[in-house]
């Protein structure tokens, strides 16, 4: 019972990727950037069961875990020009806003320090998917910004797999952090949007 549900559970919180936005196809030995904060980092479970360990598992290709926990948008814009000459990214993953929200930060800020970051990836040549965050509240909605960043920029969100995940007592450590489950699905999601949008081949 418990393996039907994660299944069905799965195809719930896949079915609110965006599969419209497409990108190139990533070779063999390309390297992704997990850019965040505490949800990138794994808090709420080991480093070794954060999404971007486990997605590295299911991809075969270099993830590099750059989640800071605590950090804010503007704090995640300032360390990516770094990140990028550092580490080479071919894609750059973006879970940031989280600390945003909780601080009740402006809300149009945020969204603007996210799409510097889209511009600076840009600029580099380097393909870009987001992972939107819920305005933590008394519901677990998706900020709108994310669809809208998604939009104006050609590019795959995973807009509603966090809400789903944190709405779920089996998947969370607290009410903002996944457990070691929750980000084994969160892997599982982003690997399913990198299929769909066409930067992972399906065999």
């Amino acid at each position: 019972m418990i393996k039907l549900t994660h299944i069905i559970f799965l195809c719930i919180v896949a079915s609110s990727c965006s599969d419209n936005a497409k990108l190139r196809l990533l070779s063999s030995d390309a390297t992704i950037l997990a850019l965040g904060d505490s949800l990138t980092y794994g808090t709420g479970t080991s480093r070794q069961n954060a999404y971007p360990t486990i997605l590295e598992s299911l991809i075969q290709r270099k993830v590099i875990n750059a989640g800071v926990p605590g950090e804010i948008s503007k704090k995640g814009l300032l360390r990516l020009p770094h990140l990028i000459a550092q580490h080479q990214p071919d894609l750059i993953i973006i879970c940031h806003g989280a600390n945003d929200f909780l601080r009740k930060l402006d809300i149009d800020q945020t969204r603007q320090n996210i799409q510097q970051m889209i511009d600076i990836a840009n600029k580099n040549n380097i393909q870009v998917l987001i992972i939107g965050v819920p305005e933590f509240g008394l519901f677990l909605n998706t900020s709108p910004i994310y669809q809208k960043l998604a939009e104006a920029n050609n590019l795959p969100v995973a807009d509603e797999v966090l809400g789903n995940i944190l709405s779920k007592n089996a998947y969370k450590s607290d009410h903002v952090h996944p457990n070691a489950l929750g980000y084994q699905m969160l892997a599982e999601n982003i690997h399913s949007l990198l299929i769909q949008s066409g930067a992972i081949s399906r065999n």
